[in-house]
């Protein structure tokens, strides 16, 4: 695999049945949109299905930290883009930012930092990646400057300059 993007995204559209009575997207539904559309655009760039992955070798991974700033509302029936990004590996876990964004990508509804632990299910306990996966990564990685989500985070709020 060369030539493997850095950055995925991934269009979606909130369902009601995610939305608060004031047709905002639930809080904890950011993670699950924000996760369920990583666990897409592994397996549709890179080849990995963490499912198929757990059934079939044992292995996978498992959510070590979450961090996650609200940052605008999502709306009911409202078309979102979630773009992921590998920031960090080691041998045994990961590091990705995940952000929701509006459509045209103007507005950043939520960022997140989420540390997913390599774990052997048969085992219970931490698995060391393969050299495949260390291969993948070291071609993926796309790391940001900031060391703390705050410092991210205050990026993605400071006004726009205009001229």
């Amino acid at each position: 695999m060369e030539n493997l993007p850095k950055v995925l995204t991934t269009e979606m559209q909130i369902r009601f049945q995610h939305c608060d009575p004031f047709n905002h997207l639930n809080n904890a539904e950011y993670l699950n949109y924000m996760v369920n559309a990583r666990e897409d655009q592994l397996i549709e760039h890179y080849g990995i299905d963490i499912y198929e992955m757990g059934r079939t070798q044992g292995k996978s991974w498992v959510v070590g930290t979450n961090q996650i700033a609200y940052i605008r509302p999502a709306f009911t029936m409202e078309h979102i883009v979630v773009e992921t990004q590998m920031m960090a590996y080691s041998d045994s876990s990961i590091k990705v930012e995940l952000k929701m964004f509006n459509k045209d990508k103007t507005e950043l509804k939520a960022l997140m930092w989420s540390e997913y632990v390599h774990f052997n299910l048969l085992k219970q306990k931490r698995e060391i990646h393969s050299p495949e996966f260390m291969e993948l990564f070291s071609k993926v990685v796309n790391p940001v400057t900031e060391k703390t989500f705050e410092d991210r985070l205050a990026v993605f709020k400071k006004p726009k300059v205009t001229a």
